[in-house]
Order: structure tokens, then sequence, then C-alpha cells
């Protein structure tokens, strides 16, 4: 992802981020978007999950029915 951007323009970026946010809310943000990115890889991983388990239980269900015949 930040391989296009490289090392001198990630400072870059983050200097104007210090320049625009200041150094006191700059820990604050990044905090935030810690969480919120942990969050959505909870959300993802739950719905993978779900949707594994539903293949797992439609797969039992056709076995069981391939069994009766």
């Amino acid at each position: 992802m930040f391989s296009s951007i490289g090392f001198p323009g990630l400072i870059l970026i983050l200097a104007i981020a210090l320049v625009i946010f200041g150094p006191k809310k700059l820990p604050e943000i990044g905090k935030a978007a810690g969480e919120t990115l942990k969050e959505f890889k909870n959300s993802a991983n739950d719905l993978t999950s779900d949707a594994r388990d539903e293949f797992k239980e439609t797969k039992e269900l056709i076995t069981d029915k391939k069994s009766d015949f």
C-alpha cells in the first residue's frame, strides 16, 4: 500500500499532519484510527466465521441427504 509513496512521501504526510493537528491532538487521532481498524478487523472476522459456519451447515445437510438415498 505504501510502496508507491516511499519514505520521503510518508515523512512529508506526517509533517503536514503534525502542522495541521498539532502535537497534542496527533496521538488521539492515532489512537482513534487504531481502534477503528481493530473494530473493522473484528467485524470482518465475525462475518467470515458466520459465512464459514453457513457453508459447513450446508455441506452437512447435503452430505446427510446423500446418505439417505
